[in-house]
């Protein structure tokens, strides 16, 4: 499935800003299940300094500088790619139990002397997996485990019960138990209010999800992209109604990474986008930066993700 993404972020000044500097992290990620196929940028006024890097994550990220006076600035991404809907079926994934996962992350087995070399390869890239994915066990900047999220977590967490099964379930269970809000939070918002309001967005639902699983020593990352969204039968389908997206991964020893959507209760496939991922979403803000001027302003993003096939 092809798909070209207009993401345009509206920055409007009530007083000339006249310099500011930004990171766009706008570029979709190339892995199994999606290729790149082209990304460009257009910045309106026309920035000084333009370069791209990777994080530490693996993330593209676009850095530049505008050294003009100006009361409105315009970021506006356009990407194209192709996605290979793989599918996912959890009879794919080993039926680990969520203990034996918790085990291997805590402790990296050790190659035995009388292996193959083949064997031993194998080994050796499991570990170097699982020393990737302990980062992703541990608390991060907008995601504390607290005993609270660990006791509602805790009906998902059944003895023996395989990895897999254990994520379904809480996906399942935060999708029921929870109404999506918008006006409800903010980025800001902790966790602590989220879990007793029982409301939220795709982010909350995400970073909530990710808590719970780490307080059972279980490894999961944000992700951050897009869904696309098809209109009603008869309808025509509207530019820009789209929006950014988060959900999230979990890491099972000896299969990988496996994605879920806790707001739509279903694993990505061929219509989620992937952006970019990290240990939350401070790793994975689309747009930030510094304006030295400017006074107050308002900010509104339109995002349009079209189907080419």
């Amino acid at each position: 499935m092809k798909y070209r993404i207009t993401h345009t972020t509206r920055y409007h000044y009530s007083q000339p800003v006249g310099l500011c500097q930004n990171e766009a992290r706008l570029q979709p990620r190339d892995f199994w299940r999606q290729q790149r196929l082209s990304s460009r940028f257009e910045i309106s006024p026309a920035p000084i300094d333009f370069h791209e890097r990777i994080d530490y994550f693996g993330n593209h990220v676009a850095y530049f500088t505008i050294q003009q006076a100006h009361t409105q600035l315009i970021v506006t991404a356009i990407s194209e790619v192709t996605i290979f809907p793989e599918q996912h079926s959890f009879d794919l994934f080993n039926q680990l139990s969520w203990e034996q996962a918790h085990s291997l992350l805590q402790n990296i087995p050790i190659q035995a002397q009388s292996q193959s070399q083949q064997g031993q390869n194998q080994m050796q890239d499991q570990s170097l997996d699982i020393l990737d994915a302990r980062q992703y066990a541990i608390d991060s900047p907008m995601v504390t485990v607290t005993p609270e999220l660990a006791g509602y977590a805790q009906s998902s967490f059944l003895p023996n019960r395989a990895l897999v099964d254990v994520v379904q379930d809480l996906m399942q269970r935060i999708y029921t138990d929870f109404t999506y809000d918008p006006s409800f939070t903010t980025i800001a918002t902790p966790l602590s209010d989220v879990l007793s309001h029982r409301r939220g967005v795709c982010q909350d639902f995400a970073h909530l999800a990710i808590a719970c699983l780490r307080a059972y020593g279980i490894a999961a990352r944000y992700v951050s992209g897009y869904v696309e969204t098809r209109p009603e039968p008869g309808r025509q389908r509207i530019v820009g109604a789209d929006a950014s997206h988060a959900w999230f991964a979990v890491y099972i020893p000896g299969s990988g990474w496996l994605d879920f959507d806790p707001t739509n209760n279903t694993v990505p496939l061929d219509q989620h986008i992937t952006l970019a991922w990290g240990r939350d979403f401070s790793d994975v803000t689309p747009l930030k930066g510094i304006a030295f001027g400017g006074g107050q302003h308002t900010l509104s993003v339109s995002v349009d993700v079209l189907r080419l096939e």
